[in-house]
């Protein structure tokens, strides 16, 4: 029996994959990778790597993916999402209510370097910052007190943030999420071969590195957007 629901909503180049797979260590909890991707290359026409390849093996409507997550039972009384926010688009949110959510957060600068690398030309809407932020508002709106987590400082103190977090959802913090087998997981949405080369190396989360490199021109409007948006929610966070 299903007795809590997390979703995380993420934004791409988060370490993201990672916190799923620290989730996926814990014997009591059942994680599912992106199930609204589909539906969102579907909806959005966005041209991301393997394209053809989700929407040919997802089910492409989100309303039902959305009541699945809230209402089926996966075997293990927790359930963690990895969901990506920009993914939440053109869906009723009520859904929301049901689930504990979370809301993992990155410095633009970093993300946008790391994310050039599969989407070369990246808007606003890739980055999903200004959708978490609307989904905080909403959630806040709604009585809820979503987790904000930034991934540099779980990467630089991972049990620290990881004891608040489930401190944060009622549940035990387990040693066993710091660490994991490097190698793919049965659970990795069908697009891990374009994203998850780094990830399937690691044994944990791997120690926090800034980039050095700057952030090409015609991409600085996009920066100074993305950080408007950071700086809020990062003020909210642990």
């Amino acid at each position: 029996m299903t007795e809590k629901r997390i979703s995380l909503w993420s934004g791409p180049r988060n370490v993201s994959t990672a916190l799923m797979y620290s989730f996926a260590q814990r014997p009591d909890t059942t994680v599912l990778d992106e199930p609204l991707y589909g539906h969102y290359l579907k909806v959005s026409g966005a041209q991301h790597p393997g394209r053809d390849d989700v929407i040919n093996n997802m089910e492409l409507n989100g309303e039902k993916v959305l009541l699945n997550l809230c209402q089926l039972d996966y075997k293990k009384p927790i359930l963690f999402i990895k969901n990506m926010a920009h993914h939440l688009v053109n869906l009723d949110m009520s859904y929301l209510k049901g689930l504990h959510n979370l809301l993992l957060i990155r410095d633009p600068k970093e993300m946008i370097l790391s994310m050039i690398k599969q989407i070369p030309h990246p808007v606003l809407r890739d980055t999903g910052l200004k959708r978490q932020w609307e989904l905080y508002n909403h959630l806040k709106d709604k009585g809820q007190n979503p987790i904000i987590i930034d991934s540099k400082k779980l990467l630089l103190d991972p049990k620290v943030i990881l004891t608040k977090v489930c401190l944060a959802l009622d549940i035990p913090y387990l040693e066993e999420m710091t660490s994991w087998q490097a190698a793919p997981r049965p659970e990795d949405g069908i697009w891990a071969k374009h994203w998850y080369h780094s990830v399937h190396k690691s044994t944990g989360f791997q120690k926090y590195q800034p980039k050095d490199e700057k952030v090409p021109g015609h991409l600085h409007e996009l920066w100074e957007q993305c950080d408007f948006y950071y700086q809020l929610l990062y003020s909210h966070g642990f």
